[in-house]
């Protein structure tokens, strides 16, 4: 487990050293079967550090949004955020730890796409992905962009599509592994264009562009930040954008949507979460911390920069987008034909 601590509003202020000890007797007036008042809980928990978990590794996608939102999110709510990674079964090993954690604010989880696909591609996740939790906010989403080896005779969809009608089973895509989003926005691709193109995963995103830019494999969704570089230096090809509309990143590239295929949208999104049976109140009132810390400029600017746009969905709107993410990765993965571990 790898932590990192953002300190909160006002530093400098002097700290109140009986608040240290506040836990400490609220807990001691429990044992002794003295009524504490819900109040000085809530007083208990603002006074701890706020741990913000993700079931991802350091240096990852969600790991970036993580430390580039954590300082402005400690202010916004007054206090500590410590960001600790929880990498392993595909984040389930994180996101057990996010259902299990207190339920007075005190601890959040971090997660993105793969925690709507787990429930399809794991037999038993110990956790139910929607039910076990308290959804927040979708803070936002970033697009992936299909991206083709220069040597590929296609410069948009409509002539990949015909590449591939015209060779069934010999282009290949690669993917950041089974099961992931990557490998799922390519399904998607080859369900609603009606292609056979071949399937090899890797082991995450940095040696899937590395082998697609080689030229080892041809094709591959990647995220958009990641590919904008190596598109502009001209050693990738961008075929299109998953998202509905255009990317800052990549302004020229038009949607696969607007190329023929209008169904297929498929976003990253990266959204707020906490165990189930987080007070109402409590996580309306995160959410209005995470839209506080996301209009920050700083934090716009650094999201921006990794290609997401910032749109904070409220709890009530993130249950029900939870819920529907869960029902429309079940059906991708069952169109991918992947069996479950």
């Amino acid at each position: 487990m790898e932590h990192d601590l953002f300190e909160p509003a006002s530093p400098g202020q002097p700290t109140d050293p009986h608040r240290r000890t506040t836990l400490a007797a609220l807990l001691a007036l429990t044992a002794a079967g003295l009524a504490v008042p819900a109040s000085s809980w809530a007083q208990a928990a603002a006074d701890r550090p706020l741990r913000l978990i993700l079931p991802v590794s350091a240096g990852s996608g969600v790991d970036g949004v993580a430390r580039a939102f954590g300082p402005a999110l400690g202010k916004s709510l007054g206090r500590a955020v410590v960001i600790e990674n929880f990498p392993g079964a595909g984040g389930i090993t994180g996101t057990s730890m996010i259902v299990k954690a207190p339920k007075d604010g005190s601890a959040l989880g971090m997660v993105s796409n793969n925690h709507a696909v787990n429930p399809s591609v794991f037999k038993n996740i110990p956790y139910d992905a929607v039910d076990d939790i308290t959804p927040i906010t979708v803070i936002g989403a970033t697009p992936f962009v299909l991206v083709a080896h220069p040597s590929v005779a296609a410069k948009n969809v409509r002539e990949l599509i015909a590449l591939a009608k015209a060779q069934p089973g010999v282009l290949n895509y690669g993917s950041s592994g089974n099961g992931t989003i990557l490998h799922l926005a390519a399904e998607m691709f080859v369900h609603e264009a009606q292609v056979d193109i071949k399937h090899i995963p890797y082991r995450g995103m940095g040696p899937l562009t590395a082998d697609v830019m080689g030229g080892q494999i041809q094709l591959a969704f990647i995220a958009v930040a990641v590919a904008a570089p190596h598109v502009k230096a001209g050693t990738l090809k961008a075929i299109g954008l998953s998202s509905t509309t255009r990317s800052p990143l990549l302004p020229d590239l038009p949607t696969i949507a607007e190329q023929g295929l209008p169904q297929y949208v498929l976003d990253g999104w990266v959204g707020i979460v906490g165990p189930a049976g987080l007070p109402k109140a409590e996580a309306e009132r995160i959410y209005q911390g995470v839209r506080t810390a996301l209009a920050v400029p700083e934090v716009r600017d650094a999201l921006l920069a990794q290609g997401y746009q910032l749109q904070p969905t409220a709890p009530d709107a993130t249950v029900a987008f939870f819920r529907a993410e869960v029902a429309r990765m079940a059906k991708l993965v069952k169109q991918s034909g992947l069996k479950i571990d």
